[in-house]
């Protein structure tokens, strides 16, 4: 069978640079048109990235050297004994004057009772010194008095001495002579008998007086050391000196303490942020400046304070071994100076920050 070849049309034929022009002219035209959106694109992103620095970054100094800080109160004991309970546990909130440790008082007590007993000895020693002193003055009034006697006494018997010798020998016997002479010397003596007998009263009213301050300085010494005594049986209830929550507790049951030994920690509430920045960043830093804290044990909350204060030394300086600068093979490195934070905003009591715990601080500067 034959097959008819006149009516199959032939293909149309195209030039090869027509095929080429057309071809360039469609893939010529799209990208044409992505330039100037890439353009913008581009534009945009950079102005964005401008503005973010403006006002993201530029005003800020940020440091991630930065931690909280706080006041740490060590507790030790005061006396020393055998630990006979510890009243606290780890990480526990405690109020000023709770008890902590309950050291053994015992012998404290028994300090203190004979410590009673000593002022009560001494407060008799004072009443009795008092007493004697009463007496040797009532003793040295009445050796006076005696003395008045004596005086009249020695008086008269001159007065007699003297009338018998003045008048006529044939008057007056030599026997009565002798008796009026004998009893003026007689009565002259007593008298200065009595004299003497006064000056030893004098003299025991001041040694008696002189007793008085020193049995009252007894007495003040030994309540001085009944008041010790009490101290010390006071000190065997290891109390809280502030508010704050129990930290590094190692003190344990039936143990034996010594004096100034460390037994916990109280860290109190009141917190704040010390940040080391380095020295080319403070140039516009100032007491008063807001901050931001972001802190790492709470991711999402960002806290607010401002600076307090910048310390008046770098880090370094106060260390226990400083740089010597001073010599040969110095070499430059940028130092860094802590930077007190505080918070703003009154902390929640069941959001406690602990001391240690890192913060990256966001100071507005500018």
């Amino acid at each position: 069978m034959k097959t008819d070849n006149a009516t199959i049309p032939p293909p149309e034929t195209i030039p090869a640079s027509e095929v080429n022009t057309r071809t360039a002219g469609t893939e010529g035209r799209p990208r044409n048109r992505f330039l100037p959106v890439a353009l913008v694109i581009a534009i945009a992103l950079i102005v964005a990235a401008a503005a973010y620095y403006i006002i993201a970054v530029h005003p800020y100094e940020t440091t991630d050297d930065a931690f909280i800080d706080g006041h740490a109160i060590q507790i030790s004991p005061k006396v020393a004994g055998r630990v006979s309970k510890v009243l606290i546990t780890d990480n526990q909130f405690v109020k000023k004057g709770d008890s902590l440790v309950q050291i053994d008082p015992s012998d404290y007590d028994v300090a203190t009772a004979q410590a009673r007993a000593n002022l009560a000895a001494a407060q008799s020693r004072l009443v009795e010194a008092q007493q004697q002193l009463n007496v040797s003055r009532a003793k040295a009034d009445q050796d006076r008095a005696a003395v008045g006697v004596a005086e009249a006494e020695a008086k008269r018997t001159q007065a007699d001495l003297e009338r018998f010798q003045s008048v006529e020998s044939r008057a007056v016997s030599r026997q009565q002579v002798d008796a009026a002479t004998a009893a003026a010397q007689s009565s002259a003596a007593s008298l200065e008998a009595a004299r003497k007998k006064v000056d030893a009263s004098d003299a025991q009213v001041g040694l008696d007086q002189a007793q008085i301050p020193t049995a009252e300085a007894i007495v003040h010494q030994v309540r001085a050391a009944m008041r010790q005594a009490e101290l010390n049986f006071s000190y065997a209830t290891i109390v809280a000196p502030e508010d704050g929550w129990v930290t590094h507790r190692v003190v344990e049951n039936g143990e034996y303490v010594q004096v100034g030994q460390a037994l916990l920690a109280v860290v109190q509430p009141n917190v704040w942020v010390t940040a080391n920045f380095k020295e080319t960043q403070l140039t516009n830093m100032k007491p008063g400046q807001p901050v931001w804290l972001e802190v790492d044990a709470y991711p999402h909350h960002k806290f607010k304070g401002h600076v307090d204060s910048i310390q008046a030394g770098t880090g370094v300086q106060f260390s226990l071994l400083p740089p010597e600068n001073a010599a040969g093979n110095y070499v430059k490195v940028v130092q860094r100076v802590p930077v007190k934070i505080v918070f703003d905003e009154g902390l929640d009591s069941q959001q406690m920050l602990p001391l240690g715990a890192s913060v990256v601080p966001r100071v507005k500067v500018r």
